[in-house]
């Protein structure tokens, strides 16, 4: 089975040192294409699957088109969203998939759900057929993630 693209798109004032996915950047071996933009940036992205929680279900067939993640805040999405140029297939993740990121603001409030950017990648992946737990590796609560997320994540393919 080929690699899927993965198209990630970074908001440049969020912190690397607080981002999961910092660690993928050292992996030349993946198929990540980063866009590193601040808020306002164009970006074209062409026809892709939009990881969005307000999207229809992911399936295996969502696997034809690049993978499209937008890591930035939540209060910063819809901006961000505002200015990427292309063809959006929205997809959701499982809702009883739960974060393992202690997620505490002192400015705003997290939405109830959702995940840290390596989760969703990671799950994303998943429920593709192209399951990695390796993506996890320098991800301080990968152990935690897998464990109470267990039963939600398709196993690796082989």
């Amino acid at each position: 089975m080929d690699p899927l693209e993965i198209l990630i798109i970074r908001l440049n004032k969020e912190s690397p040192k607080k981002c999961s996915l910092t660690p993928l950047r050292a992996r030349q071996e993946l198929p990540i294409q980063w866009f590193h933009c601040n808020l306002g940036d164009p970006v074209a992205v062409g026809e892709v699957t939009l990881l969005h929680p307000e999207g229809e279900p992911l399936s295996p067939a969502d696997d034809q088109r690049p993978l499209l993640l937008v890591d930035s805040s939540w209060r910063d999405l819809p901006r961000m969203l505002s200015t990427v140029e292309g063809t959006f297939h929205r997809r959701s993740l499982p809702g009883d998939l739960a974060t393992a990121y202690p997620r505490k603001s002192s400015l705003f409030e997290d939405p109830l759900a959702g995940l840290a950017s390596i989760e969703a990648l990671h799950a994303a992946l998943a429920m593709l057929g192209h399951r990695d737990d390796s993506l996890l590796e320098g991800y301080h609560w990968a152990s935690a993630w897998l464990e109470q997320n267990q039963a939600a994540l398709p196993s690796r393919v082989s």
